[in-house]
Order: structure tokens, then sequence, then C-alpha cells
């Protein structure tokens, strides 16, 4: 979660989360059975969502992942062989699709990075017919304080508070290292009180934290995680292939003004200021530009941590990514392969939503883009 910056800068009823946590292998490999059909695949993905029990954080109530959307409801038809009939048969609008969005811990950069180019698109997924959920770790109060933050609509959001639809993905979840059994419950109880999950009272669920923040610190180290280390770099050494991330008027606040960055140019250290040397150059991820957009999450994050992660034994789950037509069927699936890493093209996270929106995708917060106006190359992802 937040610890990257530090170091550089259900589903399905028949889960027990600490069970699944235990088996949780192979790099986040699909736990899905292997099929020779894409249509099964799709079909065992499909129910997989439709049936995972989260929280609505509007009232508090447990409902279906995917609720309120056009796929959601499963069949009372038992004698039906064909797992998609009842929803085919709820879908009306031929143009209608789904995008289903599995966020990790909803404290996390990745959610926190993810969210605001949703938000910046939300009129476009209106026009092209796309309904969003976002289905994220957490509580009814970590949701109400991420859509706050984040400014997203609540009535997008589900929370999954032990992230058993993640476990049922099979979604990634590091290295999936052990805590040994020899390690004494008094390192255990030392370490949950020193990350402030003190509200753990059996030596399992210490056990689990500590696993939770093992698995997930290694990934921050680029273990079991190759796009994590690159992705953080980007972050501080910017990048000409993709566009600005600041406004220039935006200030990002650490403590009282102790460190305050405006923009690409101004920044205050404690009692020094300067002005960065990037200054007067435009139109392209600038050094440190989004950096500094991680800091202002990691802020707002640290600031609250207990609200945004109440359970810390599921840090470390990672999340995913599916486009659901209206058969569903999913034409388009993203796991993350670690921490920062929620699309595929990251300096662009939304090109694979370009075949829909047009080239709104490709620069969702319509900032300065030099490599679009000159017209660069741009990587898209391939569509099968």
């Amino acid at each position: 979660m937040l610890a990257c910056v530090c170091m550089l800068q259900v589903g399905v009823d028949s889960f027990t989360p600490q069970t699944a946590l235990a088996s949780h292998r192979n790099f986040g490999a699909p736990k899905l059975q292997q099929s020779t059909s894409l249509f099964a695949l799709a079909s065992e993905i499909l129910e997989l969502l439709d049936s995972a029990q989260v929280i609505d954080p509007r009232n508090n109530k447990q409902c279906t992942a995917l609720d309120g959307l056009f796929l959601s409801g499963k069949s009372n038809n038992k004698n039906n062989n064909n797992p998609l009939a009842s929803i085919l048969s709820r879908t009306t609008d031929p143009n209608q699709k789904a995008l289903i969005v599995v966020m990790p811990q909803l404290g996390d950069f990745d959610s926190a990075e993810y969210a605001e180019q949703l938000v910046a698109i939300q009129n476009d997924l209106d026009n092209a017919k796309m309904s969003l959920r976002i289905i994220g770790i957490g509580d009814t109060n970590s949701a109400r304080r991420f859509a706050n933050f984040a400014g997203l609509p609540l009535d997008t959001i589900r929370v999954d508070p032990q992230g058993k639809l993640h476990l049922a993905l099979n979604l990634h979840g590091g290295p999936d290292w052990d805590i040994p059994s020899f390690l004494p419950d008094g390192i255990l109880q030392w370490f949950a009180n020193y990350v402030g999950a003190n509200n753990e009272d059996t030596q399992e669920g210490r056990r689990l934290v500590a696993r939770s923040w093992l698995n997930y610190m290694a990934m921050c180290a680029g273990i079991a995680a190759p796009d994590t280390l690159p992705e953080i770099l980007r972050g501080y050494f910017g990048d000409k292939s993709a566009p600005e991330r600041l406004r220039p008027d935006e200030t990002v606040r650490v403590g009282d003004d102790l460190i305050a960055v405006t923009g690409v140019t101004d920044v205050k250290l404690g009692p020094i200021e300067y002005q960065s040397l990037w200054k007067n150059e435009k139109g392209y991820q600038r050094p440190a530009e989004l950096a500094t957009v991680r800091l202002r999450a990691m802020v707002e994050v640290l600031s609250n941590f207990k609200e945004y992660v109440p359970d810390q034994k599921y840090l470390h789950l990672r999340g995913a990514t599916y486009i659901l037509d209206n058969k569903g069927q999913v034409e388009y699936e993203h796991r993350d392969t670690g921490v920062l890493a929620y699309s595929a093209t990251m300096p662009r996270p939304l090109t694979f939503l370009e075949p829909y929106l047009g080239e709104k995708a490709l620069n969702p917060l319509e900032l300065g883009d030099n490599a679009r106006a000159e017209g660069s190359k741009i990587s898209r992802v391939e569509y099968g």
C-alpha cells in the first residue's frame, strides 16, 4: 500500500478468508478451472462476480457484487444448464456494457490513482452506455471516505471486507511467503501493535497481518511484482510518453505546510523553498510529478489509516479489471501483477477503453500531452 513511497518515496460463501489466505498460491495465477472454451471461462468469471457477497456502503447492507447493474441477480431455474441464461435474459439493451474494477484496499496507491482517472470519464462512460462498478477491500466507512476523497459517486462502490472476491478470483498477492511457525507470538503481537492492528486478539490473526505486510513489502521491492519498481521509478524520473499529471495551481501539503508542492514549480521543504529545474517544461509527465500525486494519496491515507484499512490481513491482495458485454461475455480482462500495476499501459492507464470512449481514454485528465500533439505512436492494448 503506502509503504512503497516510504521505500523510494464474496464472494463465494464456501470461502473462509483465513483458509483461503493460507492457500493463496502460484503468484496469483487463475484459480478458475482450466477450460478449453473461452465461453466457459467467461461464464466462470461472471458467475463469481454475480454471486459475490459484498456490502453496499449506502445502507451497510449485504448485496451481490453486480447488484443494481444490468447483469445483476441470479437464476431460480435449477434445470437450466447454461450458467449465463438467466443473465442474458435480463439484458435489454444490446449496447449496454459494464466496467467492473476490482480494487485492492481502498487505502492503496492503486485505488486512489485509478479512481482519479475513472472520475474524469464518468460522463463518457454514461454516453458509451457502460456502467461502472468498483469493488474494493474495506468497510462502509472506508468506502465513504474514499468516495469523498476521490470524487466518486458512492453508488458505484461496493466493499468486500475480507477480500473474498479477490480470493475467489485468485488475484495476485505477491510471492506468497508465510511467517515461520516457530516465530514467537510475542514478536507477532509487537508487530501488530506497531502497525496499528492491535484489534487482532488471536495468534492466527496476528500471523495473517504479518504475512500480509511481508508479501506487500516484497512486492514493493519488486519481488513477484515485475512491473512495480519500474512504475515507482517512472513516478520520480518522469515519462515523456505520458501526459501531465498535475495542474499548475494544485498544491500538495504534508503536515502544517512542512512540505508543500505546487504543480511542478514551487517546492517547500521545511524552511527551504525553491523552484524545480523543470518548472518551465510542459506537455509531459515531469520528474517527481507522479510521485507528488502519490504523495497526496499517502497523506490522505496515513492521516486516516484505520478508517481506510480496518483489517490489515488483506493488504497484499491486488485487483483486476473486466469489461462485460450485454451477453455477459468478458471483452477485456487485466489482472494486476503487483503494486502500482493496475493497468497494462500505466503511462496511459485507460488505454483499454479507447475502443469505447475514443481518444479521451488516452488522456482522461485532459492535461498537456506533447506525445499525442506530435502524433507519436501510443502503445495500445491488443484485443483478442
